[in-house]
């Protein structure tokens, strides 16, 4: 089950009480005050994990209460510290205030920490009360509470690239083909009901991978919620580069430039960001296309548009080598590195 998006209460925990308390002992000339201070309450801390990747384990257990602090004792012995809870999330979790929906934190490599709850500080005994003038106090401190918060989490998967397009035009087999992922495929419309990620090796003999994503079919009205596409468009926003695939095949019964515009439309009402990453087009089936016609008119669509448009057959396996060569050299070309030695770019590609 993937689950992308969950609500949770997280609550740190309270500080304990200062502790009132006097020393009286035979043999021992200073008494006076000697209460403890009380032990800070527990923070919650989330961290990026390897170890998941979806929210799942939080749909059955969302709330989480850190331990509060030990109160203090005489002989002005501290109360211990609350223990402090550590929740992992994916990579790629944003965590956002339930009540203000205001961004705290986005959680974009292995590792990376956030408190999102700060454990109270404890309570002062009463020995930080003594003066000159007031040496048998007997005020002191209950312990501060510890922050309280309702958390929205939403999962945007990490990738290179984003597979868009119309339930059936090939996307799970596309993904099927060109990584070891193995989607469920079928002839019916949302075949794919949850994203699915897969690494892209260049060559069987090299080192260099990109991540790609499978995600459900989108169609007319998916920004309004239709379909499974509002849900799974936000997947699109982190990735490099968007793959529109498009069906040419004559049993889609469908025009494929309609089919362009169509997505295109969706991605622009969604987020005005989206058209202004890097797209590759591509025509699917081509195996299964008789009516050259259909062909031409998404190209010069495509071109009009100033994408690059390919050519493929995932049962066949005509034109994936050289789309898996124009992705990396896509990918390559946003992402410039430096080298750390000389700062000049350093390429690990070539």
């Amino acid at each position: 089950m993937f689950i992308d998006e969950v609500k949770i209460y997280v609550k740190a925990g309270d500080g304990g009480n200062g502790c009132m308390a006097f020393r009286r002992e035979k043999f021992v000339p200073r008494g006076g005050p000697s209460g403890g201070d009380g032990g800070k309450g527990g923070d919650i801390t989330m961290v990026a994990s390897p170890h998941h990747n979806t929210l799942l384990h939080f749909r059955f257990n969302p709330e989480h209460k850190a331990e509060r602090g030990v109160h203090g004792e005489g002989s002005q012995r501290t109360g211990r510290e609350g223990k402090s809870i550590v929740l992992p999330v994916p990579v790629g979790t944003v965590v956002y205030d339930y009540e203000t929906g205001e961004p705290l934190h986005d959680f974009s490599f292995l590792g990376d920490t956030f408190l999102v709850a700060k454990g109270g500080r404890g309570g002062r005994g009463n020995q930080h009360f003594a003066t000159p003038t007031h040496q048998a106090p007997t005020e002191h401190e209950q312990g501060f509470a510890g922050e309280e918060r309702r958390l929205r989490l939403e999962l945007k998967l990490l990738a290179d690239v984003g597979l868009v397009g119309f339930p059936n035009a090939g996307k799970s087999t596309l993904i099927s083909r060109l990584s070891a992922a193995r989607p469920k495929i079928a002839d019916y419309p949302f075949t794919t009901l949850e994203p699915n990620l897969g690494v892209v090796r260049l060559r069987d003999d090299d080192t260099r991978t990109l991540v790609i994503a499978d995600i459900p079919g989108i169609i007319e009205g998916a920004h309004e919620g239709k379909g499974l596409g509002l849900r799974f468009l936000k997947h699109v926003e982190r990735t490099k580069l968007i793959l529109h695939l498009v069906d040419i095949s004559e049993g889609s019964h469908r025009d494929p430039v309609s089919d362009f515009r169509a997505i295109l439309a969706e991605l622009d009402t969604f987020s005005e960001e989206m058209l202004k990453k890097p797209m590759i087009v591509v025509a699917t089936k081509i195996d299964a296309a008789q009516d050259p016609e259909r062909l031409n008119s998404l190209r010069a669509e495509a071109e009009g548009q100033g994408m690059e448009l390919f050519t493929i057959s995932s049962v066949t396996g005509q034109g994936l080598q050289e789309l898996k060569y124009a992705l990396f050299e896509r990918i390559r070309a946003e992402e410039p590195t430096l080298s750390p030695e000389s700062g000049s770019a350093f390429r690990p590609w070539e």
